[in-house]
């Protein structure tokens, strides 16, 4: 089923045709579906998502890692949540609404949701790094 790590659909399709699904679309769907909870502050991504995001383009699939085995599918996400929350409540959220939003979009279900909680966001501090001052 997880040939050259692409899930194929082949069941209920009455003989249209298969269904491909890239790990990276499991990933993107998992990342939208994480930031929508409320309490989640961000996904941790690295240097570069950092520099792409500034240019305007969103990275969806940062801080989720899929891995797909013979068991199924499981997905790893890495966030940081506002501070005041509780972690337990937030963490369950996230792992209920992936879930659901796998099994929405791809009819596809989960095996393992595994939230790491990796930073707390207090509310002072800011998103965004300071701008760099220009001199002429």
């Amino acid at each position: 089923m997880y040939e050259n790590s692409v899930l194929e659909m082949n069941e209920g399709m009455g003989g249209h045709g298969k269904v491909e699904i890239a790990p990276e679309v499991i990933e993107v769907i998992a990342g939208i579906a994480a930031s929508e909870v409320e309490g989640v502050s961000s996904m941790r991504g690295n240097f570069a998502t950092g520099v792409v995001e500034r240019l305007g383009k969103k990275n969806h699939g940062k801080g989720i890692k899929v891995e797909l085995t013979d068991s199924g599918i499981k997905v790893d996400v890495f966030c940081t949540m506002k501070f005041g929350v509780s972690i337990p409540a937030v963490a369950q959220k996230v792992q209920d609404n992936i879930r659901q939003t796998l099994l929405n979009m791809t009819a596809l279900e989960a095996e393992e949701v595994n939230i790491h909680i990796v930073g707390i966001q207090f509310e002072n501090q800011k998103q965004e790094t300071p701008e760099i001052e220009q001199e002429m």
